[in-house]
């Protein structure tokens, strides 16, 4: 009886051991979450024309993200994994006879006032045919007064747009070090009326990342880095993916010829 138990016992030990040892490689090495959003959370509402007119004329694509550390890759593991990045890699498959450029302007740490005085050396000065402005978040984490914000942005719009260039906004992420901020949502209504206003497209990424955490039930851990404030690579390439998705359909939405004008 003393052997069977003895034995028993060891049995036990070595399946104990081993679901230690192949649980986590199951759930997070070889799981990683789908990249999911809700249609809406995916979709560019305003039709992007010039650059429509480009991929039917068979003409490179130059885009220009600018923005702080969440768009110089914050939280990344490398260079290669921070979203304008992941972005040029998700346009190339979708427009694999399309020459894609995409240019990272990121910034650790600026707000609004320090971006707008960037435009014209490093974003105009790239002559884009799309600009992705990723704005807010540090002006919530520091509390500046939201007042001026709203003009700023405008401004900023005003001046993209007069240079010819299809904008996207993209406000700030949903993670908690920018929740925690009385005043996160607030960023998020006036980005996303500034846009309105302007008739500009907005990818709602705070909306998208508060998706993946109360309706998905995902962890912060997730997709954000240990600061709880940075996405990691999974968000960084989640996002790239969806927005290069709606990239794609806003482009194609209109009925568009090949010899349609795409000044540049």
């Amino acid at each position: 009886m003393k052997a069977i138990s003895g034995f028993a016992l060891i049995g036990t030990v070595v399946a104990a051991v081993a679901a230690v040892v192949a649980g986590p490689a199951v759930s997070s090495e070889t799981a990683p979450p789908a990249c999911t959003a809700p249609s809406e959370l995916a979709r560019l509402d305003y039709p992007l024309r010039r650059t429509g007119q480009r991929i039917a004329a068979g003409l490179p694509l130059t885009i220009v993200a600018v923005g702080s550390s969440s768009t110089s890759g914050a939280g990344a593991s490398s260079p290669a994994m921070n979203y304008p990045s992941r972005l040029a890699v998700e346009l190339k498959a979708l427009f694999p006879k399309i020459g894609i450029n995409v240019i990272n302007r990121g910034v650790g740490g600026e707000t609004v006032v320090e971006m707008l005085r960037r435009f014209d050396d490093q974003v105009l000065a790239e002559k884009p045919d799309i600009v992705v402005w990723q704005v807010g978040s540090n002006s919530v984490l520091r509390d500046q007064p939201l007042a001026p914000h709203g003009t700023l942005i405008r401004d900023g719009l005003r001046k993209l747009k007069d240079a010819g260039a299809e904008v996207i906004l993209m406000n700030p992420q949903y993670a908690p070090k920018v929740i925690a901020k009385p005043d996160a949502e607030l960023m998020v209504d006036l980005i996303e009326h500034a846009a309105k206003e302007a008739h500009v497209d907005l990818f709602q990424r705070f909306a998208l990342m508060r998706y993946w955490r109360l309706t998905e039930s995902m962890p912060f851990d997730a997709f954000l880095s240990p600061d709880e404030l940075h996405m990691n690579d999974w968000s960084y390439g989640c996002v790239a993916k969806l927005l290069a998705g709606a990239i794609a359909d806003a482009a194609q939405r209109p009925t568009l010829t090949a010899g349609a004008s795409a000044a540049k």
